[in-house]
């Protein structure tokens, strides 16, 4: 389903196979367990380290398994629950994140991508595209609320989010969805992985990063859990690193 290597400071998070990578229960805690596990061993090795999440094939993801939850709102309910905890791993993560989309990204597969700090896509195929409002079902609040943080041009968020509008890269990158295209799959995934090795080696705090991401997307972090430190602890911490 997933897997995790380390190439020096940089954890490689790759989705295999060829299939859609569609997001239910054993993908979506295979994922945590490889993040939990790429933090635990920054950790260990000290400040400088950074994550790159690819997927194989056509997609990066397709989102949620719709084919598991089938007609049941009860059974899309649990994966839209499932999949919150992933997105709060991810934003709350004490590292840089780099999501290389080297395929389509849909629903939950293009919130998952939004959740990294950076975003590069490849040029020859591949969308990003929130499906919901083509399929007659509501937006998750935490959903919209990780759209509001991270497309902040307001004609875009409304055409990603209100009319379905399937966003290549060259045009993502127009609308500063995505940072970077590339030509291929590989070059987009070499190229996400040189990102990363640049902002590992600044050799960052990994607190630090992560509180200052947290403060950049307060909605965001409280709508997928993310407790917010209160100003006490926030002074406490500043104070701490002084």
């Amino acid at each position: 389903m997933c897997t995790l290597q380390q190439r020096g400071s940089v954890f490689v998070l790759t989705l295999t196979g060829d299939g859609e990578h569609r997001l239910g229960h054993a993908l979506i805690s295979s994922l945590r367990s490889a993040v939990a596990s790429a933090a635990e061993a920054a950790a260990k090795a000290g400040p400088g380290a950074a994550l790159v999440t690819v997927g194989e094939g056509r997609f990066f993801s397709n989102g949620l398994d719709i084919g598991w939850a089938g007609t049941s709102r009860a059974r899309l309910s649990e994966l839209v629950a499932a999949l919150r905890p992933l997105a709060a791993d991810l934003l709350a993560l004490p590292m840089p994140t780099v999501a290389a989309v080297t395929g389509h990204a849909s629903a939950g597969g293009c919130l998952l991508a939004l959740c990294h700090d950076y975003c590069v896509m490849r040029g020859d195929r591949g969308v990003l595209y929130m499906s919901e409002v083509d399929i007659g079902l509501p937006l998750p609040p935490y959903f919209m609320a990780v759209l509001r943080a991270k497309i902040t041009a307001a004609n875009a968020l409304r055409d990603v989010a209100l009319r379905g509008k399937k966003v290549r890269a060259a045009e993502g990158k127009e609308m500063g969805i995505v940072d970077a295209v590339y030509p291929s799959a590989d070059e987009t995934a070499a190229e996400a992985f040189k990102l990363a090795e640049q902002l590992a080696a600044r050799k960052w705090d990994g607190g630090v990063y992560a509180s200052i991401r947290m403060s950049m997307y307060p909605e965001a972090c409280r709508s997928v859990g993310i407790v917010e430190e209160s100003d006490e602890e926030k002074r406490k911490h500043f104070a701490s690193k002084l």
